[in-house]
């Protein structure tokens, strides 16, 4: 059977037969697939370019120097830190070491002052004993070469050892800082000590008991 005019042939159409639309679209996409390709490129490069590869526009040597100069920078900046941290440790060093004096200094002193204070403290309670020596004294019991001479000069000797000094004697200017006025006689601006009922003793500059007197002119 023959196929008349208008009629499509079944017998003359084969597999190998192609759309002439489609194939003309087909070599667009790949004619366009290479610019797309290299544009993807181009933004990647963009975004992550190597320090060591020069860029558009930068020579090689350029490139090699402005990365030499980076490394410098960075290695300054590196440099610079340890020698600030050294700084600041010799810093407090300083200020650890004077706060340590200070502080072994007033140690020195607070020990210094308890140990005068006890010592000023047992000091002051042999007075008693010296109070009586001098009334022995006074009343002729102290003879050359008695027991209890022997034990006042021994005792009086201890007491010099250890610094004590006895004040307050006839005829001293008054001072009221070390005197004790029991009684004022005096009539001018000069007073003096006219009479000592008890004497006063000292060791250093530390008064250990006021002289007990009576002032008169």
């Amino acid at each position: 059977m023959t196929a008349g005019p208008g009629q499509p042939g079944t017998e003359s159409s084969t597999a190998d037969d192609v759309d002439p639309t489609a194939q003309a679209q087909a070599t667009e996409a790949d004619a366009a697939q290479p610019a797309a390709d290299a544009d993807a490129f181009a933004a990647a490069a963009d975004h992550d370019v190597a320090p060591s590869e020069p860029t558009e526009g930068m020579t090689a040597e350029t490139a090699a120097g402005v990365e030499a100069e980076a490394t410098a920078e960075g290695g300054s900046e590196n440099a610079e830190a340890p020698r600030d941290e050294v700084a600041a440790l010799t810093e407090d060093l300083k200020r650890v070491s004077a706060e340590y004096a200070n502080y072994r200094r007033r140690v020195d002193r607070e020990r210094q002052s308890a140990v005068a204070g006890a010592k000023a403290s047992v000091l002051s309670g042999l007075l008693e004993i010296a109070d009586e020596l001098g009334l022995a004294e006074q009343h002729g019991d102290l003879e050359e070469g008695s027991p209890l001479r022997k034990f006042n000069d021994k005792f009086f000797a201890v007491l010099a050892a250890q610094g004590v000094e006895e004040f307050g004697a006839e005829g001293d200017d008054f001072d009221p800082s070390i005197h004790e006025a029991v009684q004022d006689l005096s009539e001018g601006g000069d007073p003096k000590v006219a009479t000592v009922y008890r004497k006063g003793y000292r060791v250093g500059d530390r008064t250990l008991r006021n002289a007990m007197v009576i002032v008169g002119s």
